[in-house]
């Protein structure tokens, strides 16, 4: 249950911003001003909702005693005692404290790990996947690095993907993703399982992140590709190392070394932003392990069985024999039962 005084301090503040906002303030102050009214108004009106229905309803019990409207006050009060917790419940979702990077952009890193070729084709596939999904969604999918085998596979592929909520949808995808098939290599019919991992990190900005120049090492190399393919006759390819943290972000996409390095700042700032997310929520991982996984990119989060044309999400329990559809990017089932899944977890642990 709700109380009625935290929600009568919501419509109150919403109502302070709205009169301050009016009476004409300006630069940083709109701004936050701004921002705050809009992240509060969508509860507002749920909380007005629900008041009008609890009105209703109370009005409607009044009603039964005069039996000329008993049948429609009845009618009236079931559908607003319906109504009423679906609300509430809506209302608890809204108020859960948010994921500050839930409304940016992503940055989509997928790697093969263990099984040799089979698993770069299928990290080639599921790159394929997340692109198809993308375009679904009407967002953008900008590869910033793809680093192919020759024969079909992916050695590593990095990808923007913009747009609103992004990373609040793709989240969940981070971790070990195993595939069991049969290879077209394998002359006995064998089933052959091998691992991808995928890491999904917010996009960052530079003020969320201050990178000092002194702490990178910038080394440039020629750009090479499989099979003599991409190769480059200068040195267009930059490695860009963070001294004070070892990680490294090398980048061939582009022919020019200044969009390697551009493209490479971006994912290195990603990676920095997250690390410090990691810190900031260390006990994250702990409440929330037994429900949707931790986000680590070593965890076993879904298995892509081929041979039975079943895809099971290991977090949530839930199988699905749809393969051919999701392998073309329909992912919204797993993804809308895993924010679920959160949501339920995130309300448990505040009631």
């Amino acid at each position: 249950m709700i109380r009625n005084e935290h929600l009568d301090r919501i419509v109150a503040r919403a109502e302070e911003l709205r009169a301050q906002i009016t009476a004409g303030m300006s630069g940083e102050a709109f701004v936050r001003a701004s921002k705050e009214l809009a992240g509060i108004e969508p509860v507002v009106r749920r909380i007005e909702e629900l008041r009008t229905a609890e009105r209703g309803a109370h009005d409607a019990e009044s009603m039964l005693a005069d039996p000329e409207m008993h049948d429609l006050a009845e009618a009236e009060l079931n559908a607003l005692r319906g109504r009423i917790p679906s609300l509430e419940h809506e209302i608890r979702l809204a108020l859960l404290p948010k994921d500050e990077a839930d409304e940016r952009s992503a940055i989509l890193e997928v790697r093969p790990a263990a099984g040799g070729d089979e698993a770069a084709l299928f990290a080639a596939e599921l790159f394929a996947m997340y692109q198809r999904y993308a375009e679904h969604r009407r967002w953008r999918f900008e590869i910033l690095d793809y680093a192919d085998t020759g024969l079909g596979g992916l050695k590593e592929g990095i990808a923007e993907i913009t747009g609103r909520g992004v990373f609040a949808r793709l989240k969940y995808e981070s971790g070990v993703h195993r595939v069991q098939r049969v290879p077209e290599t394998e002359s006995q019919g064998r089933t052959h399982t091998s691992t991808v991992t995928v890491a999904v990190l917010p996009e960052a900005e530079e003020v969320d992140v201050h990178i000092d120049e002194a702490d990178l090492r910038i080394d440039v190399f020629r750009a090479s590709g499989a099979g003599g393919q991409h190769v480059n006759k200068t040195e267009s390819a930059v490695r860009i190392t963070h001294l004070p943290t070892g990680i490294a972000v090398s980048m061939q996409e582009e022919k020019s070394q200044h969009k390697n390095r551009a493209k490479g700042m971006k994912v290195l700032r990603a990676r920095l932003y997250e690390q410090q997310r990691a810190k900031l929520h260390a006990t994250r991982a702990a409440d929330r392990r037994a429900q949707v996984g931790t986000g680590d990119r070593s965890e076993r989060i879904r298995t892509y069985n081929f041979p039975q044309g079943r895809v099971s999400d290991h977090r949530i329990n839930l199988t699905l024999y749809k393969m051919d559809r999701i392998m073309q990017g329909e992912l919204d089932e797993f993804i809308d039962a895993l924010t679920a899944e959160d949501e339920a977890a995130r309300l448990s642990a505040v009631e």
